[in-house]
């Protein structure tokens, strides 16, 4: 029976994407190098998107020094997510899932049966979700959360000290 959605435990599905830089992106490859923050989001410059992107944006460094990549992803093409990464300055990748194929990969559900949903994972760098966190008007949570879950997995990795 397949499941409709991930959860944290689960291995994340691999799925390939173009990137408003023009490049393609894999979630393979950051397996073994990088916690990944993924966040499913509606809209390019809606409120709320906007709002979150650069909530992400102003933690990025944050995120990276705790050795995490943020990824978003939504169905707009590759233009708008062009136009709203340039325009907000964000640093990380948006990936065009212009069918919502990879929205579906995960079970990302719509928010009164229309609106894209709001999901944030945090996955390990085995590829395991460790933490999963879905609201379509909390953004703080989404940032805040995932960036307590990377912290701990970076203190988990971390050596132990003699």
């Amino acid at each position: 029976m397949a499941k409709d959605r991930i959860w944290v435990g689960d291995k994340a599905p691999d799925f390939t994407l173009p990137s408003q830089r023009g490049e393609q992106v894999s979630l393979r490859d950051y397996e073994g190098k990088k916690t990944v923050v993924l966040y499913f989001y509606p809209k390019d410059k809606t409120p709320g998107c906007t709002a979150e992107a650069c909530r992400f944006r102003d933690s990025y460094d944050v995120f990276r020094e705790a050795g995490a990549e943020v990824i978003g992803i939504s169905s707009q093409g590759l233009e708008s997510h062009s136009i709203f990464s340039t325009e907000f300055h964000l640093p990380f990748h948006l990936l065009s899932d212009e069918g919502g194929n990879v929205r579906k990969l995960f079970g990302v559900p719509a928010s009164a049966g229309i609106l894209p949903g709001r999901v944030t994972y945090v996955i390990d760098k085995k590829g395991v979700v460790r933490h999963v966190f879905a609201s379509q008007t909390d953004i703080e949570g989404h940032v805040d959360g995932a960036l307590k879950v990377v912290k701990q997995i970076a203190a988990e990795e971390a050596p132990a000290k003699p």
